[in-house]
Parts: C-alpha cells; structure tokens; sequence
C-alpha cells in the first residue's frame, strides 16, 4: 500500500520535524488533513553491559532514548474510515499530498490547525471528524 508523497519541494527528512498532509480519495472528493512527524523517540532499557561501563558519582542511567526515522513513507494516516475506504479501493485511487514541511513541533500542530480550518474539515466532506489546538502568540513569534 505505498505510493509515494506528492511534494513541490524536495524532502529531505534530516532538515525537518515534519509534515502537514492532505489524502484525497479521487472517488468521491472526501479528503483527510493530519500531521506525521520524521522521527520517532523511543525509550529503550541499557544492556547490563552498558550500565557497567557507566563511570561517576550518582545514580546510573538505566533507559536511553533511541531515534529512528518513522513510517512517514508508507503511511496513510490514522482515521478508521479513511483507512477502510484505502482497503476497499485500493491506495491508487487516493492522492497523497505534503501541504507544509514543518521544523518544529508547535509549528506542526498550528499548520494543521490552520489547514484544517482554511479547507473547513468540520463542514466539508472530509474524513476529519474533530480539530484541535490552542496556541498563544509566543509560541510562534520569536522574541525580539
């Protein structure tokens, strides 16, 4: 189930928290807006090994946390609806579509908002079934 993403710039996912997409089912004109992010934080318990080779004072560190790129290129979002609609007709008759490449995790959040908001999920055919945010000016302007 994978066709690739449809961008107007190159993606280059080291230089990007993530991104804002849209999936548009070429059937019936029902679309999807959501968010997916390039990286994935996991927490991961120390070997016995690395937890003896930790030198110092205080107490030893018993996780670590792992990065690993996610599955931004083969997903197809997250809505039940969207998803069963995929398997019934098969991903070549659905569009996948960056709409904004995001450098941090506010930034993703707010341009889904706004994305959401401007394409009118809530009154339009669209698969989105709730939006959500709140976000104060300073999370987005940079201080002087």
């Amino acid at each position: 189930m994978t066709l690739k993403w449809i961008s107007s710039d190159p993606i280059y996912p080291e230089d990007w928290f993530g991104f804002v997409y849209i999936i548009k089912n070429k059937v019936n004109g029902r679309f999807y807006i959501g968010k997916k992010v390039f990286w994935n934080n996991t927490k991961t318990k120390l070997t016995k090994k690395e937890i003896a080779e930790q030198t110092g004072p205080g107490r030893k560190p018993t996780h670590k946390i792992v990065t690993k790129e996610s599955n931004w290129m083969t997903y197809w979002g997250s809505n039940k609806e969207l998803l069963a609609d995929i398997k019934e007709l098969g991903p070549d008759k659905f569009e996948r579509k960056v709409l904004k490449l995001c450098k941090s995790k506010k930034e993703l959040t707010y341009y889904e908002l706004h994305y959401q908001c401007t394409h009118e999920v809530l009154l339009n055919n669209a698969y989105n079934d709730n939006i959500l945010g709140k976000f104060f000016t300073s999370d987005l302007v940079s201080p002087k």
